[in-house]
């Protein structure tokens, strides 16, 4: 199995992890774990080390998380490295909810082809949106 990992500053992972069973249902393979205002980060590992306690010898991981170099996502990084998961990992950082969906409704995809489509629907979902005003409704503001 393909876990997705999901981690955080405040409540942004549980909140994705929310939207997404929203969306592709509840999937087991989805977990999240969020480093809380006021928390300490040797609360936070414990935390994140019961919640990938889950993960098997024989499954992969894709860990998700909200900036690279954070502290959630570098103490997620150790967490994996300490429980021996990292040579089947594959780590991304500043996720969105299209990376992750991509992630969650493929299933059968191999890492490879998953994880270039996980960050090309990331990226593509980034865009301004620009509505155009008409003259007489610039009036109306």
């Amino acid at each position: 199995m393909r876990y997705l990992v999901l981690v955080s500053h405040g409540t942004f992972a549980q909140g994705l992890h929310s939207v997404l069973k929203m969306l592709a249902g509840d999937r087991e393979e989805v977990l999240s774990c969020s480093l809380k205002d006021g928390e300490g980060a040797d609360e936070y590992v414990a935390e994140l080390k019961q919640t990938i306690s889950v993960i098997g010898d024989g499954d992969s991981v894709f860990l998700f998380g909200d900036i690279i170099g954070g502290s959630p996502l570098t103490n997620a990084i150790n967490a994996i490295t300490e429980a021996g998961l990292l040579p089947r990992t594959r780590i991304f950082g500043g996720v969105n909810l299209p990376a992750v969906l991509t992630a969650a409704l493929s299933p059968e995809a191999d890492d490879d082809s998953l994880a270039a489509d996980v960050v090309s629907e990331g990226v593509a979902a980034l865009q301004e949106f620009k509505v155009a005003v008409e003259e007489d409704d610039e009036d109306d503001l």
